[in-house]
This record gives C-alpha cells, sequence and structure tokens, in this order.
C-alpha cells in the first residue's frame, strides 16, 4: 500500500514537471505553449461551469420536493433610516405572509373548494373567488395573503390544510407617521422603495441586490440623515397651525444650514401616512418644496439686488426712480405700497418695490441677469437625494419685459428649495452649495462650494435682510434676541394662463442670525384667507412673516442658537462691515 501511494506521488510529480515545461519550459515549442495554456485555461472554465450546472441540477431536484421554492416577491430587508441623533424613522419587522401550493394540495387528494371555504372562514377580507382560481391552477407558488398577523397565522395553521404555509417578511414600519413623509418616503408590499429617501436607497444597489437574490436579510449600515425629528416635529405643529388659521390650501417650509447645505427640517401639509402609501397618490400631498414649481415673488428681489451690487454698477447709495409706473405694452408694473419718488437700494428692499427691482435688473441687461440666475441654481433642475425634483419654467423667449417681471419675482416659477438655495448663496459669505438630506461637514460643504458673490456683497445682503426686519415689510418677523433678517414674497397663481389677483402663494425668506448666518428658513402658505388681525389683507407680511417668528421661537433653542439681547442695528452691526 505504501508503495502504491509513493508511486502515485512519484507520478504526479512526473506529470506536473512535465506540466510546467511544457507551459513554461525554455526549449519548448511557442505555439505548443500557447496551445498548452489555452488547454489549461478552457479545462478551468469547465470545471467552474460544470460546478455551476451541478448546482442548479441539485435546486431544480429541491425544487420538485416538499421544499418551497423562494417566490421572487418576497418583501426584502432594507436598511434602518436614522435622523441626525439616531432616532429611528424607518426600520423593518417580520410578519408572516400565507402562500399556497395549489399543485400540492391537488397532488395530495386536496380540495380546493373546501380549502377556500376554510380560508375564507378565518379570513374573511380574502376573495374567495381569487383563492379559489389561484387554489385550482396547477402553480407552485401563489401568494394568498401578505402581512397577516400573528392570531391570523395561528387559525389557518389550525386548519391543518396541506399545501398552505407562512413565510416570514419584512414589512417597513414608520414609527413618525406623517411628520417625515416627504422626507422618508414609503415603500411597496414588495418593501421597495417608491419615493423620498426610500427610493433613492434602491436607487444605489439595493433594488438591484433584491432582484439577484442578495442582501436580503443580511444586516445593513443604517441611513442617517441631517434631518432632526424634534426640528421637524416643532416645525410641522407650527405648520398645521398655520394652515387652519388663515384657511390655507396648504403650508410647507424648510431649515437649511447655510454653510453645509444640510437639510434640518422639511414640512408640506397636507402629508400623508408612509404606511398607508395610497394617500401619497393624492396630488394635494405633493411635496411642494421639491415637487412643485412657483413663482416666488419679493423673495427674488434679494437674487435681482446681489446680483447689481456684486457687479460693482450698482452699490448701497444708488437711486431708482420709483415716481410712476412701468409700462410695456398692456403690462403695467407698479408698486403694492407705491412711494411715488426715488428709491435707494436699501428702500427698494424694504419697501419692496417692483418698479425698482424691475429698474435695477435693466440696469444689469437681460442676458447679465439670465447668467446670474442660472449661476445661482434658478434655471435648472435642482437634484437632490430625493427622486421628486421639478423642473424650473423658465421663458423660451427671454426678453426685456421677463427680466422686468422675474427681477420681482414673477414670469419664473422654481422648486422653493431651488429658491432657499440660491438666497442661501448671497448670505453665507457667497457659496452655491448644493442642498442634502444627509449628513455633511462644513469642510465637505466647502469643497464643493462654488463662489457665485463676493463677500461684500454677501454683507451687504445680510444687511438688507436684518434692516428689513427691523423697518420695513418684515417687522413682523421679529424674535428678540435671535436678530433675525428676511424677505416677504407674494404672487399671485396663474389660473387657466391668467394671474388670480385674490389667489395668492405667500413665502417668506428669514436668515437667523443676520450678523453670522447659520441657518435659513422658508415659510410658505398657499392660498392664505385675511383674517380679522390682517385687517383684510392676505399679503406676505401679514401671514409668513408672523408664522416665521412663531416657528423661530420654537425651533431656535433646538437648533443651539442662543439668545443675544439688546443688540445694536444693522446699520451698526452690519453696515460698517459692508463698507469696507
Amino acid at each position: 500500500m505504501a508503495g502504491r501511494h509513493r508511486g502515485r506521488g512519484t507520478g504526479s510529480a512526473f506529470a506536473l514537471k512535465a506540466m510546467q515545461s511544457l507551459l513554461y519550459g525554455r526549449d519548448a515549442d511557442r505555439a505548443a505553449k500557447t496551445r498548452a495554456r489555452l488547454g489549461v485555461v478552457l479545462v478551468g472554465f469547465a470545471l467552474v461551469y460544470a460546478v455551476i450546472a451541478g448546482r442548479l441540477v441539485l435546486y431544480a431536484m429541491a425544487a420538485d420536493s416538499h421544499l418551497v421554492r423562494r417566490p421572487v416577491a418576497v418583501a426584502t430587508s432594507r436598511p434602518d433610516i436614522l435622523d441626525r441623533n439616531g432616532e429611528v424613522l424607518a426600520t423593518d419587522v417580520k410578519v408572516p405572509s400565507l402562500f399556497a401550493e395549489p399543485s400540492r394540495i391537488q397532488d395530495s387528494g386536496g380540495d380546493p373548494d373546501e380549502a377556500t371555504e376554510l380560508l375564507v372562514g378565518v379570513l374573511p377580507g380574502l376573495d374567495s373567488r381569487e383563492v379559489r382560481d389561484r387554489l385550482a391552477s396547477r402553480r407552485r407558488f401563489a401568494w394568498l395573503k401578505r402581512d397577516i398577523t400573528a392570531v391570523q397565522q395561528q387559525a389557518v395553521h389550525h386548519l391543518g390544510l396541506p399545501g398552505i404555509g407562512f413565510l416570514p417578511e419584512n414589512k417597513r414600519v414608520y414609527p413618525t407617521g406623517n411628520e417625515l413623509s416627504h422626507v422618508v418616503g414609503y415603500v411597496n408590499i414588495d418593501n421597495d422603495g417608491k419615493a423620498g429617501i426610500e427610493k433613492w436607497i434602491d436607487r444605489r444597489g439595493l433594488a438591484d441586490l433584491h432582484r439577484a437574490g442578495f442582501g436580503v436579510d443580511g444586516e445593513q449600515e443604517p441611513v442617517s440623515l441631517a434631518v432632526d425629528l424634534r426640528v421637524q416635529h416643532a416645525l410641522r405643529d407650527e405648520l398645521v397651525t398655520a394652515r387652519d388659521h388663515y384657511s390655507a390650501d396648504a403650508a410647507s417650509a424648510v431649515v437649511l444650514d447655510v454653510n453645509t447645505g444640510e437639510i434640518v427640517a422639511m414640512v408640506s401639509v397636507p402629508d400623508y401616512n408612509p404606511g398607508n402609501p395610497g394617500e401619497a397618490l393624492d396630488p394635494a400631498r405633493i411635496n411642494r418644496l421639491t415637487g412643485g414649481v412657483y413663482e416666488m415673488g419679493s423673495t427674488f428681489k434679494a437674487l435681482t439686488i446681489a446680483m447689481a451690487l456684486d457687479s460693482g454698477k450698482v452699490t448701497l447709495n444708488s437711486s431708482f426712480d420709483a415716481s410712476t409706473a412701468l409700462h410695456y405694452g398692456h403690462f403695467t408694473i407698479s408698486d403694492y405700497h407705491p412711494q411715488n419718488r426715488s428709491l435707494t437700494v436699501p428702500e427698494v428692499f424694504t419697501y419692496s418695490s417692483n418698479i425698482g427691482a424691475a429698474r435695477i435688473a435693466l440696469t444689469m441687461g437681460v442676458e447679465h441677469h439670465k447668467a446670474f440666475l442660472r449661476k445661482v441654481g434658478q434655471l435648472d433642475q435642482l437634484h437632490t437625494e430625493l427622486p421628486e425634483s421639478a423642473e424650473p419654467i423658465v421663458p423660451r423667449q427671454w426678453g426685456e419685459l421677463n427680466t422686468v417681471t422675474i427681477a420681482f419675482g414673477h414670469g419664473l416659477s422654481v422648486a422653493p428649495l431651488q429658491a432657499v438655495m440660491g438666497v442661501a448663496a448671497i448670505v453665507n459669505g457667497g457659496f452655491l452649495i448644493p442642498p442634502t438630506f444627509l449628513r455633511r461637514t462644513e469642510a465637505q460643504a466647502r469643497a464643493m462650494a462654488v463662489r457665485v458673490v463676493k463677500p461684500q456683497t454677501s454683507i451687504a445682503m445680510r444687511y438688507l435682510m436684518r434692516l428689513n426686519v427691523e423697518k420695513g415689510t418684515a417687522t413682523r418677523a421679529d424674535v428678540k434676541g435671535y436678530y433675525v433678517g428676511g424677505k416677504t414674497g407674494t404672487a399671485e397663481k396663474v389660473i387657466h394662463g391668467h394671474y388670480a389677483r385674490h389667489r395668492l402663494m405667500t413665502d417668506f425668506m428669514a436668515v437667523l442670525p443676520a450678523d453670522d448666518p447659520r441657518f435659513l428658513l422658508l415659510v410658505m402658505l398657499d392660498e392664505p384667507k385675511a383674517t380679522s388681525e390682517t385687517h383684510g389683507f392676505a399679503t406676505s407680511g401679514w401671514n409668513a412673516a408672523p408664522v416665521t417668528a412663531d416657528v423661530i421661537a420654537r425651533i431656535a433653542p433646538l437648533l443651539g442658537l442662543e439668545v443675544r439681547p439688546d443688540l445694536p442695528p444693522a446699520d451698526r452691526l452690519i453696515l460698517p462691515a459692508a463698507r469696507h
């Protein structure tokens, strides 16, 4: 025995040595070497395919046994979604789902009619005709009911029906309910993301892994968002109250960190319950901040004035004639609060003069205006992690009249988050930073930021926004101790191709604190109605501005902003830096 073993070893060593000589020997014919190497490769591939074929045969034999093949549509697992503080926003729980093996039922002599009657008896929600058709088929597998309760599972189990079984599936649950529906999104019955961050997760490759049969139930790294659940809750609570108080059709708001681009909170009501995805299909429940486009009204004057100041052709001391209305054919451009005189740039801003803003834009010219708005991200579709992203509506033929109206926020419709990004850039030192729903450091943000205005321009805009809260159209947005700056915006909605004078979209853009900005807050109300305390007015200064003040009072402490009482006015605290 030992001799034969040594003989085999000697023979193997000789064969190996011969093979090495053929493949690598110096004296071997080159063509012979090539053929030998190709032969080795082919043999290797043949062995691999043989193994695969063998596994497929075993799988097929197992499928014909009493073991159930795993159906393609099993709800697979997903990573948890967390807020910036680790609070769970979405997670999976295991639930049983009821299935049948119709061919096995019939092969074992079972009666589909009797099985149907028994199943419908313990699960009244089942469609008896549909169940009967499935049980009478010759399929190997058929779902009967997804996501059943433990009590229902026990009741079916006690029926003792052959060919009826249960598969554990992953069911997505949302502990916060409606509060983050437009951010987190929702999934379908198979746990596939259909909106929001859930859909973004699938687009990153999770859906492909599931289809390939990988990543089914393994532990996955959680997705940590920039959203703060505490701020989100307070923001939504104030918006729901405001919508009811002003009888508005809808209300929305977003809180953005101007130095990182992180979205700390975003609410659009009416919203929906992610656990009931059918609600998300209601057109009234869209995410107005990313999925809708609107004329933003006078908040766009901030961009118009920033453009002019940054060019050097206009300074804070420049004046523009607002003594009479502007006429363009059948169009008349007038002011809501006419001063009937020349206005300085700060006065154009604080009186929210349409005429002044139009003349400022005309000073810069149509092409310069278009180029600036493109530079600050207002003419191209905004892309974030959310798939719900509407394209701006830009004039096809952009002439002088378009520049006149766009200067004060009419004639160009953008996603509100887009406008927030642009205004953040003109107050944060001049850097355009793409918004994100994920965590991001200031260093990471600065690496991707693009400078769009000079630092001095940014300081001047902070001064104007604070001045507006001190004595302009935004006085009702002031919150003592937080040095709020801001700009009101009111736009008539376009209904059937015409502006409807009494159907308004109002918004307020707030920066806090104005002397050293950390956050930008946008509040929007869709068709707010006048109330007794607004004296018949429904413009932004009477609704969106005071709502913004209420929101800031709630969220500023949560954002880590300290109260700073008795700060000097803007012309003493901010203006000196703007002049250097």
